[in-house]
């Protein structure tokens, strides 16, 4: 048979039952879909978490303090639970460990915050100058902490939008120059960062930025640091810098064993590494309970074409009787079958990226939709056609002529 007898009958063949090809094409086409669009919010969640992390800081490396350790059995508190790390430590650091752009000593706390009529609970973090290049904030009205500020111990503030619009209305204008209190202290606000997103306790606009000498004297009422965050030089070296300076700690603190360590370091590239590899453990299990729905499909298509062989059994021996060979016969069915799924994946490649877009565009979730996702859907739909029509068109073609032509 030539190819275009092959598509005429193929195309007289699908379209005499158009309501039955429609219906078994919608479990590709639903299939594909699903695969698409699941596959495009994992890969949207990656890029997204990976964004977030990379948004705090370049090349970062964490150190804070180890968890509280309690006595006589009972459980420890939560990791940075313990006050251990000191000023000294982050000369110590600042001064002996090589490779370094930037260090930053930080006292954080949450409080409640007053305003004029208003308050908010928000995040408070004591620290100095070089945090904007460190973590990557950015100024959009007034300043930023001075060294003065930090040698002084001034009650002055920095406010993250969210908590700007919290105390003093949404985009609220004249804002720098007034006074918030915060733990019953007046602080004297001068200066609104830019807006980096987020959202709950992890929304980096919901913070307030003041001197750490000024947190350590009025909020925590200790010398110690709650973190001090080491910019590397770049990505090659922030495991050696993080390397060097949990040695350099160990050896401060006088501890020989690194388990005992009560201190912890954390690499930035090490967190997005591993949320990297959540994300995509997190993409590849949507797409495998997506892709139930294409083995139902082709399930579905499966028992179509099964039907379609018994109800065209005379067609078949006709066929046979007026020279038609098995590979005649086995080729028109498959044909049909790979047609049914090339069109519904076509449909459904279609229909996943509008969904995607669409939950993209109204803000819903990220997706972003990649080419591997839709080659390997339009691949699996082709191969499901296949497979799952393999069967039918060789039952097809093995029909004694015959007995087909007698076949009521």
């Amino acid at each position: 048979m030539k190819i275009k007898d092959i598509l005429e009958e193929t195309y007289s063949a699908l379209f005499s039952n158009k309501v039955r090809t429609g219906l078994t094409m919608l479990g590709i086409i639903i299939g594909i879909a699903s695969v698409i669009a699941m596959t495009a919010i994992g890969q949207g969640a990656k890029n997204s978490i990976s964004s977030s992390i990379e948004s705090i800081g370049a090349n970062l490396v964490m150190v804070m303090p180890g968890a509280t350790r309690s006595f006589g059995g009972g459980p420890n508190a939560a990791r940075g639970g313990a006050k251990t790390l000191t000023l000294e430590d982050a000369q110590a650091i600042q001064a002996q460990i090589s490779n370094i752009a930037g260090i930053v000593r930080e006292v954080s706390s949450r409080k409640q915050v007053t305003g004029t009529g208003t308050n908010t609970n928000t995040s408070i973090i004591g620290t100095e100058p070089s945090y904007t290049t460190v973590r990557n904030v950015s100024i959009d009205e007034g300043d930023f902490i001075s060294d003065q500020n930090v040698t002084d111990g001034t009650k002055v503030a920095v406010l993250g939008p969210t908590t700007r619009d919290d105390l003093f209305g949404e985009n609220a204008t004249d804002v720098v120059g007034q006074k918030i209190r915060i733990s019953g202290a007046e602080y004297k606000i001068i200066g609104i960062t830019k807006s980096k997103g987020g959202s709950g306790f992890s929304n980096s606009d919901d913070v307030i930025y003041i001197p750490y000498t000024t947190a350590q004297r009025y909020l925590s009422g200790d010398k110690y640091l709650s973190e001090i965050d080491v910019s590397a030089e770049s990505s090659d070296t922030s495991s050696q810098v993080q390397a060097d300076i949990t040695a350099l700690l160990l050896e401060r603190h006088n501890i020989t064993d690194s388990t005992k360590a009560d201190f912890n370091t954390m690499n930035q590239a090490d967190i997005i590494a591993t949320a990297s590899s959540v994300a995509s453990t997190f993409t590849t299990l949507l797409a495998a309970v997506a892709g139930i729905s294409l083995l139902v499909g082709g399930i579905g298509i499966m028992n179509m074409m099964l039907t379609t062989v018994t109800e065209r059994t005379r067609e078949i021996g006709l066929r046979k009787a007026i020279g038609a060979k098995r590979k005649d016969i086995n080729i028109q069915f498959l044909t049909e079958a790979v047609v049914i799924t090339f069109i519904g994946g076509t449909i459904g490649i279609i229909l996943g990226w509008l969904i995607s877009f669409i939950l993209s565009y109204l803000g819903i979730l990220q997706a972003q939709v990649s080419i591997s996702s839709i080659l390997l859907a339009f691949g699996v739909s082709t191969i499901i056609g296949i497979i799952f029509g393999y069967y039918p068109a060789r039952h097809a073609a093995l029909l004694n002529p015959i007995d087909a032509l007698r076949y009521e």
